[in-house]
C-alpha cells in the first residue's frame, strides 16, 4: 500500500494509537461466531501500522478468549459500542437526517460499511496525520463508499465549525453526530465548546451520541487488568491519555438547550443483546456512560 509505511508512524503514539486498538478489536469482533458488528476494513489498518505486529485479529488468536482483559473484555466492549452506535446512526438517518458528522473519526469506516439511505453525506473530522494514514490504507483497498464521504482535517480542540461548514455542512438540515470514544481525551473546555457547537448546529430531528466517564476512578479501578494490559502489551496508557480535568455535564447542557437526553451504561446493552462485558469488581468500565440526545 503506497505511503502507509510513512503514514503509519503518525498513528503509532498517543491518542491516535487507540484508533488502532479499536480497529484490532473490531477485526476480532468481525470474525466471532456471535459477532455484533462487522468491519472488514479494520484489520487492514492494523496490518499497515509498523508496530502492531503480533496483535490478534481473529478470535482464535486470543488464547484466553473473553477472559483476556484486553482483547476479550475490552475488545467485546468496543464491539458492543460499535453495534450500538451503528444502529443509532442508521436509525437517525432513516428518520430523515442526511448529514452524519463523525467527530474524532479515527479509523471509522461507517461511510463504507453501513447501508445508508440515498443522498447521505458523511463528514469525517480528525487530525490530518490520522486521516492521511487512513486514506493511504483505503487507497490500497479501493472500497466504494455507500454515502458521500468528506474527510476534514482539523483539531477538535480548536475551531472545527468553520471547516465543517465550508465543506458543505448545512446548518438548516437535520444531522446525526457521533463522538465515539472522543470526550475521554478532550480537555473539559474543548468538550464544552464542542457540545455548544453541536447544540447550535443541530436543528429539529438531529441527534448526537457520545461517551463519557463519570467522576474520578478509585486506585483499585486504576490498577485494573484492563488498564495494565493495554499499557504493558500494546503500549496504550489509557490512564495517561484520559484528560484528568473535571468533566462538564454535557448531557445536562444539551437538556437545557432543548435536547431530549438519555444516559445509559454499556451493561444496559449487554443485557439487551445478550453479549458484551458484564460488571465486575473494581471495574474499569463501571463509570462509562453512553449518552444519546435528540433535538425536538
Amino acid at each position: 500500500m503506497p505511503g502507509t509505511e510513512h503514514g503509519s508512524r503518525t498513528v503509532e503514539h498517543g491518542v491516535a494509537r487507540t484508533a488502532l486498538m479499536v480497529a484490532a478489536a473490531r477485526a476480532i469482533e468481525t470474525h466471532r461466531s456471535d459477532s455484533l458488528a462487522r468491519d472488514d476494513y479494520a484489520e487492514h489498518f492494523v496490518r499497515a501500522a509498523g508496530t502492531c505486529e503480533g496483535w490478534p485479529l481473529r478470535p482464535h488468536e486470543v488464547p484466553a478468549g473473553d477472559a483476556d482483559p484486553l482483547w476479550g473484555r475490552l475488545g467485546r466492549y468496543f464491539g458492543l459500542r460499535t453495534r450500538v452506535l451503528d444502529d443509532f446512526v442508521l436509525r437517525t438517518a432513516r428518520a430523515g437526517a442526511r448529514q452524519a458528522v463523525l467527530l474524532g473519526a479515527g479509523l471509522d469506516t461507517r461511510a463504507f460499511r453501513l447501508d445508508w439511505p440515498p443522498d447521505c453525506v458523511v463528514f469525517e473530522l480528525d487530525q490530518d496525520p490520522v486521516l492521511r494514514f487512513k486514506q493511504d490504507v483505503l487507497d490500497g483497498l479501493r472500497p466504494v463508499p455507500r454515502a458521500r464521504r468528506i474527510p476534514i482535517a482539523t483539531d477538535l480542540r480548536g475551531d472545527w465549525k468553520t471547516p465543517l461548514c465550508a465543506a458543505g455542512f448545512d446548518p438548516t438540515a437535520a444531522s446525526v453526530w457521533l463522538a465515539e470514544g472522543l470526550m475521554l481525551y478532550l480537555p473539559s473546555d474543548a468538550e464544552r465548546r464542542l457540545i455548544d457547537v453541536v447544540a447550535r448546529l443541530g436543528v429539529r430531528g438531529s441527534s448526537i451520541a457520545f461517551e463519557v466517564k463519570l467522576g474520578s476512578e478509585r486506585p483499585e479501578v486504576r490498577s485494573s487488568a484492563v488498564y495494565s494490559a493495554a499499557k504493558q502489551r500494546i503500549g496504550v496508557d489509557l490512564l495517561t491519555l484520559f484528560d484528568a480535568e473535571p468533566r462538564p455535564d454535557s448531557a445536562g447542557y444539551l437538556a437545557s438547550t432543548g435536547w431530549v437526553t438519555r444516559v445509559t451504561t454499556p451493561f444496559d446493552f449487554t443485557r439487551r443483546f445478550g453479549r458484551g462485558p458484564e460488571p465486575e469488581t473494581d471495574d474499569a468500565l463501571a463509570s462509562n456512560r453512553w449518552i444519546f440526545a435528540t433535538k425536538r
